[in-house]
């Protein structure tokens, strides 16, 4: 297995932008969604998913549709390479990580192993 490669960028679909769209226009507090890597889960790591109004020099912002996705710099480690998308289906609505880096992950799909 290859080590991440933490120059590899991190993408984001149009349906996570405009999902992030939707929900920070209806908060007055927050205007980004933020996804990090915390060490824990059934797998080893886990995503961590929250809304805030700050960015910090490090982060890598995606923007579109009006909307902010941010990675810090030491997730961008463990998520160089991936695709964050937002899923709608019989199974339920979620934001998923696409990652070329995880060799396994769990069934919810917010743990995985490197």
């Amino acid at each position: 297995m290859n080590a991440p490669t933490p120059s590899a960028t991190v993408t984001a679909s149009d349906n996570a932008l405009k999902r992030v769209a939707q929900i920070i226009a209806k908060d007055d507090d927050n205007t980004a969604l933020r996804i990090s890597v915390e060490g824990g889960g059934c797998s080893g790591f886990s995503y961590k998913f929250d809304l805030t109004n700050e960015i910090n020099d490090d982060d890598l912002i995606l923007e579109g549709h009006g909307a902010k996705i941010l990675v810090d710099e030491m997730s961008l480690i463990y998520m160089g390479g991936s695709e964050i998308d937002f899923v709608d289906n019989l199974m339920g609505q979620s934001f998923q990580v696409n990652n070329p880096n995880a060799v396994a992950s769990c069934g919810c799909g917010t743990s995985f192993s490197l």
